[in-house]
């Protein structure tokens, strides 16, 4: 059962659309997770969220949602026509104390400024993160293009639109 989302602060994004395939959003999520058992990602936990297709009264749309900490990925895998639609966002969700900090008007986003630093440890393990999880969503996608006789996705069709990781 999917519960509801909350946003994520987005710094990394893909996205791809296969022609003339069909699949299930469903057993995508499965083997996603499946993958993601076998790399043995430490703290790592999937659940299944859902977000709006619009606005308040819009239908909704079940993502695979894979968090590590504050890091999170939300994954989605969804029919558009005749093809295929896949995509995901990682982005981090501050949680306990920086999620209270973090709602506090003007002395939240300053507390946070001054006293959570971003550092190259966070940034490798972001790295590694994003890494493991496009790694294993990019197998499962292959596994099933190549079942149905689909040509596999090059190298630049696999890359990550990267955002703000450094200047954060």
């Amino acid at each position: 059962m999917a519960r509801k989302a909350r946003m994520a602060d987005i710094f990394s994004h893909w996205y791809h659309l296969i022609e003339n395939f069909q699949a299930s959003a469903k057993e995508f999520y499965a083997a996603v997770e499946a993958a993601l058992q076998r790399r043995q990602i430490p703290d790592l936990k999937t659940s299944r969220v859902d977000w709006r297709e619009g606005g308040l009264l819009s239908a909704k749309r079940e993502y695979l949602r894979i968090k590590r900490k504050e890091l999170v990925f939300d994954i989605s895998a969804a029919p558009f026509g005749t093809g295929f639609f896949f995509s995901w966002w990682l982005g981090e969700l501050p949680s306990g104390f920086w999620a209270l900090v973090s709602i506090i008007p003007f002395f939240g986003p300053l507390m946070e400024l001054f006293l959570r630093r971003h550092t190259y440890y966070k940034a490798d393990t972001a790295l590694m993160f994003q890494e493991s999880v496009r790694a294993a969503v990019n197998e499962v996608i292959d596994q099933m293009t190549s079942a149905k006789g689909i040509r596999a996705l090059t190298d630049l069709e696999k890359k990550p639109i990267l955002r703000e990781l450094y200047r954060r």
